[in-house]
């Protein structure tokens, strides 16, 4: 059995791996493999059997299937795959540029989808059970006029998500959809951060431990107070929700 990470450069999936590597062969996929050897070197530490790294650009939706089978044939079956790879985008470019803007929905949107459907159809093919993570977030609850873009990219794959959920219920798949709030890390670097924001650490152990204790698919809210946000944000009349910060 193996984990794979997806976006191998990913704050939050280089934690899962040093979390759950001990004794466990990782495969690593990334757009720029060249950026995950310290990565390597920690897992190996940590006590990670083998790391293999692949070469992995999410936007060629055509080798999808051939990276799951690729890291499959070099690890054995997969018990934990983690979807881990996106780009925020720059919402002023891509309210003027479209193509930036189709960008961050092909990144954000179609190609998690893409991938989560291969996914899920290998992994149901397997003989032992196996979880999926899948990254929502709280800018899809409701998309802000500051980054409506990738708000709206988290809002469609949540939806997906759902809906794949109970599409895999009763088989040995599950899948585990984190939401996390503000994340501050190398993707969110220079910004200011916003209420009840955490750390890759704090969303890598919310996932893991999902992982090991949930025996289907489940919904994180991270931190779960969060939940409690989220709600009262759908309720906030739009001439003020119009004026909210990213």
């Amino acid at each position: 059995m193996s984990i794979l990470i997806l976006g191998g450069t990913s704050d939050i999936a280089g934690e899962i791996a040093t979390l759950t590597c001990a004794g466990q062969d990782v495969v690593l996929a990334a757009r720029r493999p060249e950026a995950v050897h310290g990565l390597v070197q920690q897992l190996k530490e940590r006590g990670a059997a083998q790391v293999h790294v692949l070469h992995f650009d999410a936007t060629a939706l055509e080798t999808h299937r051939t990276l799951i089978t690729q890291a499959q044939e070099k690890s054995g079956e997969i018990s934990l795959a983690v979807v881990a790879f996106g780009i925020l985008g720059d919402q002023e470019t891509a309210e003027s540029d479209e193509s930036h803007a189709i960008e961050i929905a092909t990144v954000d949107y179609t190609a998690q989808i893409s991938m989560l459907t291969v996914l899920a159809e290998k992994l149901r093919a397997q003989e032992s059970g196996s979880a999926i993570v899948a990254f929502s977030s709280i800018a899809g609850w409701r998309a802000r006029r500051a980054n409506y873009v990738y708000g709206s990219t988290k809002a469609g794959l949540d939806a997906f998500c759902q809906g794949l959920a109970d599409a895999l219920h009763g088989t040995k798949v599950r899948l585990i959809i984190a939401r996390p709030g503000f994340v501050i890390g190398s993707m969110t670097e220079g910004m200011s951060p916003a209420p009840m924001s955490v750390y890759p650490h704090d969303v890598a152990e919310a996932v893991v431990h999902a992982y090991h204790t949930k025996k289907s698919s489940t919904t994180l809210w991270i931190p779960g107070r969060l939940r409690v946000l989220a709600w009262i944000m759908r309720l906030v009349p739009r001439v003020i929700w119009r004026k909210m910060p990213r």
